[in-house]
């Protein structure tokens, strides 16, 4: 049996809770003395504002209104970045309400509390917004490279053939179920407590406790149960920091609810990068250079990691899974009149997938090779790890070829001819394709945790990482229960909330089973260690090994629980965990679509994916974690697209009415296994898997729809219009 209960598939222990209604989300929260609070947004995307709450104020049950001059009377700050290029210096650092100006349509210009929600949504109507409309003109942020230049100049001076494309990566809305709340009251002393959906609460309490200008001591920040985060609920928002503000003046709690319009005009989005990508190749197809130029939009403010995304986060992943000598990437950041872009699911390698994925594809169909054998003449070998890619990171193993001849297997890959064939019969158009994607994950910043064991066998696992979804409860308390040989339900994971748990790096960037569940399987060992001599004397012996559960002697055993028994009082265990490096799954995606060209509809028929996520805790978690990333993949390749007026930068998709995501009828069984390559550098073997899942879906859906419609390229998202438009010469 495997340590710490890897390679066991479980189902979540909290699915109880949920599936009964026992879920508790901060809207489900209601405090004595509760007020309501309304945001005011602006209507215009970019224009001078005066605002007047005079009438407002004088509404039945208003408490209060805040506009830009009472933040400014409170000494209240701009939002906190939390990552800037060196030469990156935000024009307009992002006010919590704006005023005199507003930079885009959906931006906060009042807050208007009230005893009710109906007295609040009321009172908001009546705050006149005066607006002095400006043009809605881009502009710099900053430009930021990579890569050797020189070097790459060399390689396409002597390629045998230059490949080229413009790729537009279309911006997306996160689109969570659970909308963006908070709670904010006041305590005792002055301090402040927030509730609200997070990501992990430390990063939200030390971006807004500057903000407030008080210490992040005097600030406390809980996370109930969070029903979808993707990126989106990292970062701090201007609401928490107004509910807070209110809270203060007020003396009493303040709770805010964001409806789904509000979500699509002020939940940050993602992506929205264009480039221009060529891959130098000699005669033989073999990779010599990359070249990326790269647009990316980063809305009206550079939002807590929004510089961070097309940056560091995703540039240096456009090698790829390929062994490319020289590269290199430059991306200018501009400001649009739009809503401010930041992390969403991937956060960067999305985007470098993307691109390298469908430049390999262009290749292959300029070079008359094939999909595949392209792919295999640069795959990295598995004898040249550690690999020193070119984007300046180094991969510790990979078995790339082994892991594509799985997936070319179980999809079929071999017989598609004969499917296809079918679909012609049938007047329908079908096609193949494959995408390998690579992405770093986990990063080395470390985390914490408390393990506390009692000697009736009971233990509680302090986090500092924060679950929206993704099965964190099971996870960690399947770790400690298999390998003390513990009952999992007596584990409890305590997490979200800054009063009991000291530091936290949050959920983000795949990094909580590699750096959490690291701390978690640490401080087991330390347990382990600590109770072995208590063990040895019960078995009469001078040492006792420890194996599944269990002390072993010559001549007997003892569980791990006998032995916790003795004990008089709770055991504590309390350390921090650093991994060496970052990690690197990888996977391989094949999809096969069939198009109806009389309505451009395209069929998502077969799916299959093949991970190298390393080791592997729980199987089922994991396909529900790659599933549900596949998903969202397929959802900004054919439906997706956060749409502005081009002149006016309005927005034109602010309900679920305007904007498509993907139900489960857009999606097939997906085919999904692994091959488990254990990482060199974690100590457990594992990759990381959270976001693995949207990182290959959206190039190899664009290139099996290439395939099928017999296209060189086609941009996403690939919507029945579209589709039917390039079936009728009328591709842009």
């Amino acid at each position: 049996m495997k340590r710490f209960g890897f390679g066991q598939s479980r189902t979540r222990v909290e699915d109880l809770r949920f599936l009964t209604g026992g879920g508790c989300y901060t809207d489900d929260i209601n405090l004595t003395g509760q007020s309501y609070g309304m945001v005011v947004r602006s209507l215009l995307p970019h224009a001078d504002v005066t605002v007047d709450a005079v009438a407002a104020r004088a509404m039945p049950g208003v408490l209060l209104v805040l506009t830009a001059a009472e933040m400014a009377e409170q000494g209240i700050g701009p939002m906190v970045c939390g990552f800037l290029p060196e030469d990156a210096v935000p024009r307009h650092p992002r006010p919590v309400i704006a005023g005199p100006r507003t930079r885009h349509a959906g931006e906060p210009l009042a807050f208007v509390v009230a005893e009710t929600l109906a007295q609040a949504r009321d009172a908001a109507e009546a705050v006149l917004v005066d607006y002095h409309p400006l043009p809605a003109t881009p502009h710099d942020a900053f430009v930021w490279e990579m890569g050797d230049a020189s070097r790459v100049a060399e390689a396409f001076a002597r390629a045998a053939r230059v490949v080229e494309l413009d790729l537009i990566n279309n911006r997306l809305a996160p689109t969570a179920m659970e909308p963006r709340a908070c709670l904010a009251r006041p305590l005792p002393g002055g301090r402040l407590e927030l509730t609200a959906g997070s990501q992990g609460v430390h990063e939200i309490r030390d971006r807004l406790a500057p903000v407030l200008g008080i210490a992040a001591d005097r600030l406390d920040v809980i996370t109930p149960d969070v029903g979808g985060g993707f990126g989106l609920k990292i970062s701090p928002f201007p609401e928490q920091a107004m509910a807070l503000v209110a809270a203060r003046i007020l003396d009493r709690p303040v709770k805010w609810t964001g409806d789904r319009t509000e979500s699509f005009l002020s939940d940050t989005h993602g992506r929205g990068h264009l480039s221009t990508a060529r891959l130098a190749l000699d005669a033989e197809g073999r990779f010599l250079g990359l070249q990326v130029e790269t647009v990316a939009d980063l809305g009206a403010y550079i939002s807590n990691y929004g510089a961070f995304v097309p940056t560091l986060a995703g540039t240096g992943m456009l090698t790829g899974v390929y062994d490319i000598p020289a590269f290199h990437a430059r991306v200018r950041a501009i400001h649009t009149h739009t809503t401010p872009v930041d992390a969403y699911r991937g956060a960067g390698r999305p985007e470098a997938a993307y691109c390298i994925e469908r430049l390999v594809d262009a290749a292959a169909h300029d070079t008359g090779l094939s999909p595949v054998e392209i792919r295999k003449r640069n795959f990295i070998p598995p004898d040249a790890f550690p690999y020193a890619s070119a984007g300046r990171h180094t991969y510790d193993s990979g078995e790339f070829a082994r892991v594509m001849d799985r997936a070319l297997e179980r999809s079929g890959w071999a017989d598609f001819a004969s499917r296809q064939a079918d679909s012609t019969a049938r007047g329908r158009k079908r096609g193949i394709g494959l995408a390998y994607y690579i992405e770093i994950c986990g990063g080395t910043s470390g985390e914490d945790v408390t393990l506390t064991l009692s000697p009736d066998g009971g233990a509680e696992i302090l986090v500092g990482t924060q679950s929206n979804g993704q099965g964190h409860e099971t996870a960690y308390a399947q770790m400690v229960a298999a390998e003390l040989g513990l009952a999992i339900e007596r584990v409890r994971v305590i997490q979200g909330d800054t009063r009991r748990i000291g530091t936290g790096g949050g959920t983000g960037g795949s990094r909580s089973l590699s750096q959490q569940g690291g701390a978690i399987a640490s401080a087991v060992e330390s347990f382990i260690e600590h109770l072995q001599p208590q063990a040895a004397r019960l078995l009469q012996a001078e040492r006792a090994e420890f194996d599944a559960g269990f002390y072993r002697a010559a001549g007997g055993s003892v569980s791990f629980a006998q032995v916790l028994a003795e004990a008089e009082t709770p055991l504590a265990a309390s350390l921090r965990f650093r991994p060496p490096a970052a990690t690197f799954p990888n996977g391989c995606h094949v999809c096969e679509v069939e198009v109806d060209p009389e309505t451009g509809e395209t069929e998502i028929v077969r799916y299959t994916i093949v991970d190298d996520v390393g080791t592997v805790l729980n199987p089922l978690l994991l396909k529900g974690q790659i599933v549900g990333g596949a998903v969202q993949g397929i959802g900004q390749a054919l439906l997706e697209h956060a749409v502005f007026d081009p002149e006016s930068t309005q927005p034109l998709t602010s309900s679920l009415i305007d904007y498509a995501v993907p139900r489960a009828a857009h999606i097939p069984e997906i085919d999904f296994s692994t091959v488990e390559i254990p990482c060199r550098t974690h100590p457990l073997g594992l990759k990381g898997a959270g976001e693995a899942g949207t990182i290959g879906a959206a190039p190899a859906v664009i290139n099996a729809l290439c395939n099928a419609l017999e296209l060189r390229h086609m941009d996403m998202p690939a919507t029945p219009l579209a589709v039917w438009n390039a079936l009728n010469g009328k591709l842009e």
